[in-house]
């Protein structure tokens, strides 16, 4: 139990999780009484060392230095060495990563049994050896290869099947003059891997022993390059004082937001050349590089390359990414984009401006002193391009499209074609080997003709004699050759490509051809491990099982791993389409299918917020289908929700938007309102808006009268964030009648909350007593009081209004036990922060601080800048209230730094004017009177 709470130091571990670990699937009736049991016997054994476990629903959160934790320490010297490595300090990043690897006294949490725990285990030993192969990469590039071999033939010893240790072990051996040796290293791994596995090696060793064998320059010892400072630590623009938007303090955040390059990427020597100077030719220029091209001619990947290729010499402060989806039929706006950007370089989603104009200009004003380069992937048109298009001539933009974009000011065009003959021979031998093209010379020209040269096509079918070595070159051109079976809906070079796509599917078993079929039913840019357990409806514990044969056929790409370390996947454009004209042509997805594909999201992003909230009591629920992946990937999955909404957005979007196209109007806008949830809080407002209208139109075409109510009431929050108070006000009167005309009383209780708000902040008390006692009525009557804390805290603020200050604490206690019968975090600070305003309006200071600080504590994880703002201003108001001058000045410094950040001066002015006045507050009585509202409201 103590390992498993370890782990997620800082975060709550959910009893569930904790019977999970330490029972598997038998736990005793008595499971949960023991679980608190050994949590009482840890808290008296670990208070004498400082370390606290609260309670927290659904579980238990652990509290200590994270200094005292060697898996954190570890953590956090391989995140310095990424830094350091960023630096060009390479001496000391290596340090650095072998200082991280000494916290390893043997394999991770041994002598410990269970499923779960053996699981955490193999990620957290495959960190260890990632950060032993990272160091060797660096020592290697330091010219230390004779030092090193020892240490990598004992790690080879023990890692044998590691293809990176044998390859540093071969370059390590290659320079220290024994070439015989190193190709010994190579054949002995040959020989396991193909006795063992069935394989052969990967396209790094069998590149690497080419290289050996023709004594390749490109393996000895590079220059190194140390890198002069960049300009992105100097003082911001001096244009920042003009009528632009301000700027928020940006200047830690350094975005690397570049995919993976590919690392078999040949040729293309003319297209790189031409783009590199167009980036880097005139330094009084934004250089932008437009890469054009037929579908599959390797425009990303060629872009992708260019990038690192151009990355840490020439752009140090960092490289933003986005795939613009110009060839789908809803490309991203530019307005869109910004946000994320924005986001990306630090800025918080509260500040991000509306106005697309105001946007751009808060984006040109952070990267203006640095050097950062832009890839924008499949952009439709220069609409989309033009305002992502950075001010400073230390910038570069590379953009891929299939569209001209011969209107975007500045920019210059670079066609790519198909491979040449010898470039396209070289691909294949990346693939398959150079011994067997060397064999059948003939047999691969005619192969490479065959697919046209198309470095899409010639990566499907190398791959597919990588994986089948008992074939011969000739026998796949006469596959190729043989055009009955070809797709011809496509024109020009296209055809070929299908041909390719068409022999590849033909080798897939039944299971992979119809999970193939199904998977692209998922519309968002990337394809969690879980959707194709949806769509065949398949509870194995690791789903990633369904989906690897189209990996290894090279149907699927893998673009990273989840929280649950399974695989995210995305499909290529072309596959993307072909996979789903297979699937058309068999009768898949069928709506059962897709259901559950949206369920499955509905019920992640449910669950999600649970785990935020605690009981989510802040939205109806409708009867839409759920579908539940297994518990425990799910409970891996979610261990960090916010992290993991926050890294599905793009896909959450999507589902939405698919299910109200589809008519699962149900689905549609409890998924909308879930998100709504996350979205008020994050500041999300922009994509939220976008989903609205579109399940607005869809419950109202479906007739769905409660999912009309509840999208009234979640325009009347996006209209209130926006200021537009009549039109929020009309949206939440539809909603309320919306949900009388249904007779739901929990919807007319959360309505009659917001209305009483409403009409407190108009001033009409009367109205908002009537309508904060009928909410607590209908939230009585279904038996969901702890939803009652919003009316009660516009109740107990009226009450301090009123002066009756024994009543006012009555009700604001009430809320409180209300928000911590539910367990939301945010919504009990709320309730604190008004309390700390009722101590200060009667000079309770002390109280005051105690509150405000609590209410601090509660929003920690994973903050609220805006909520963080206004706390820090009231504490820092009850401090000089109680002649703690210095501590209040650093509170109120502390929130001036968070206003500036949001970009909020209004803000920031009124704190700035009360520590302007610490100095005489000896003689002064601090009130109440400042900021209304709460935390986040």
């Amino acid at each position: 139990m103590l390992a498993s709470l370890l782990l997620e130091l800082g975060r709550v571990v959910s009893t569930d999780h904790l019977v999970d670990v330490i029972w598997a699937q038998d736990p005793p009736e008595t499971a949960r009484t023991q679980v608190q049991i050994c949590v009482s016997r840890l808290r008296r054994l670990l208070s004498p060392l400082g370390t606290t476990i609260d309670t927290r629903p659904p579980g238990y959160l652990l509290r200590a230095d994270p200094g005292s934790v060697d898996v954190h320490l570890f953590r956090v010297a391989v995140r310095d060495a990424e830094i350091l490595l960023k630096e060009g300090r390479e001496e000391d990043a290596s340090a650095c990563l072998r200082e991280a690897v000494e916290y390893w006294r043997g394999p991770a949490l041994s002598g410990l049994d269970g499923e779960i725990l053996r699981n955490k285990a193999v990620l957290l030993d495959e960190d260890r050896v990632a950060a032993v192969e990272a160091y060797m990469d660096i020592d290697l590039r330091l010219g230390r290869h004779a030092r090193l071999l020892g240490e990598l033939a004992e790690l080879v010893d023990r890692y044998p099947l590691r293809e990176r240790l044998r390859a540093q072990l071969m370059l390590a051996l290659y320079r220290s003059g024994r070439q015989a040796d190193a190709l010994q290293v190579y054949r002995s791994g040959r020989e396991l891997y193909v006795d063992e596995l069935g394989l052969e090696p990967g396209g790094e060793l069998r590149s690497l022993e080419a290289a050996i064998l023709g004594s390749d320059p490109a393996l000895d010892l590079p220059v190194r390059y140390t890198p002069e400072p960049g300009p992105g630590t100097g003082t911001p623009d001096a244009r920042a004082g003009t009528g632009a938007p301000r700027t928020p303090d940006t200047t830690s955040a350094a975005p690397f937001q570049l995919p993976t390059a590919a690392a078999d990427f040949v040729g293309r020597p003319e297209a790189v050349s031409a783009a590199t100077e167009i980036l880097l030719g005139d330094p009084e220029k934004v250089g932008i590089a437009v890469l054009l091209g037929r579908p599959g001619v390797g425009k990303s990947a060629t872009a992708v390359h260019i990038a690192h290729r151009l990355a840490e010499e020439h752009f140090p402060d960092g490289q933003l990414y986005c795939d613009l989806r110009g060839s789908h039929e809803s490309p991203l706006n530019a307005a869109n984009v910004l946000g994320r950007f924005l986001r990306a370089l630090g800025v918080p989603g509260q500040a991000v401006p509306d106005d697309l104009d105001e946007r751009a200009a808060m984006y040109r004003g952070i990267v203006a002193s640095r050097r950062l380069l832009v890839v924008l992937d499949d952009a439709a048109a220069e609409a989309q391009v033009a305002p992502l298009v950075p001010g400073s001539g230390a910038c570069g933009v590379l953009v891929t499209s299939r569209a001209q974009l011969t209107g975007l000011p500045g920019a210059r065009r670079v066609e790519l074609g198909i491979l040449d003959e010898p470039v396209a021979l070289a691909l294949l031998e990346q693939v398959v080997g150079p011994d067997r093209v060397r064999r059948e010379p003939e047999a691969a020209r005619a192969l490479v003709r065959t697919v046209g040269r198309l470095p899409l096509a010639l990566r499907i079918v190398a791959a597919r004699l990588a994986a089948r070595p008992h074939w011969s070159l000739a026998a796949m051109v006469t596959r190729l050759a043989d055009e009955r079976n070809r797709l011809d809906e496509l024109a020009h070079g296209d055809m070929t490509v299908r041909a390719s796509l068409s022999l590849t599917y033909d080798g897939l078993g039944a299971e992979a051809a119809r999970t193939f079929g199904l998977l692209g039913a998922a519309e968002g840019p990337t394809i969690p491990a879980w959707a194709a357990g949806a769509l065949l409806d398949d509870l194995r514990p690791f789903p990633s099982d369904l989906a690897e044969p189209l990996v290894d056929a090279h149907m699927l790409d893998v673009t990273g791993i989840d929280a649950a370390g399974e695989p995210v996947y995305r499909f290529h454009d072309l596959v993307r389409g072909y996979s789903r004209e297979k699937g058309r042509a068999q009768g898949l997805p069928g709506p059962e299918e897709t259901r559950r594909l949206i369920g499955g999201w509905l019920f992640l992003l449910e669950e999600a917020n649970r785990r935020i909230l605690g009981t989510n009591l802040l939205r109806v629920r409708g009867q839409g289908e759920r579908w539940r992946p297994p518990a425990a990937y799910t409970d891996r999955l979610l261990s960090d929700p916010h992290q993991w909404i926050d890294r599905e957005l793009p896909n959450l979007l999507a589902a939405i938007t698919q299910a109200a196209r589809l008519g699962f109007d149900e689905q549609c806008w409890e998924l909308a309102s879930q998100f709504c949830v996350y979205a008020e809080r994050r500041g999300y407002f922009d994509e939220f808006g976008e989903v609205l209208q579109v399940v607005s139109e869809a419950v109202r075409a479906a007739g769905n009268r409660r999912g009309v109510a509840a999208m009234d009431f979640a325009a009347c929050l996006l209209m209130s964030n926006d200021r537009r108070t009549e039109e929020a006000d009309e949206a939440l009167s539809a909603s309320f009648a919306g949900f009388t005309e249904l007779g739901d009383r929990f919807g007319q209780g959360l309505c009659r909350s917001w209305m009483a708000d409403s009409a407190l902040g108009r001033g009409d008390r009367s109205g908002a007593q009537k309508l904060g006692e009928a909410a607590l009525d209908d939230f009585a009557a279904v038996g969901e009081s702890g939803a009652a804390w919003r009316p009660l805290i516009v109740l107990g603020r009226i009450a301090v209004d009123q002066g009756e200050h024994e009543r006012a604490d009555a009700l604001l206690e009430r809320a409180l036990g209300c928000t911590r019968e539910t367990g939301d975090p945010r919504a009990q600070a709320q309730v604190l922060y008004q309390r700390a305003l009722h101590d200060m309006a009667r000079a309770a200071h002390a109280d005051a601080r105690a509150h405000f600080l609590d209410a601090l504590d509660r929003i920690a994880h994973p903050g609220d800048p805006v909520g963080e703002a206004l706390l820090r201003f009231g504490l820092g108001r009850a401090q000089a209230a109680m002649g703690d001058v210095g501590p209040a000045r650093a509170s109120m410094e502390q929130s001036i730094a968070l206003w500036e950040r949001l970009g909020d001066r209004e803000g920031a002015a009124e704190v700035r004017a009360a520590l302007e006045g610490i100095a005489g507050l000896a003689d002064s009585v601090v009130t109440a009177a400042g900021t209304p509202g709460a935390p986040g409201s």
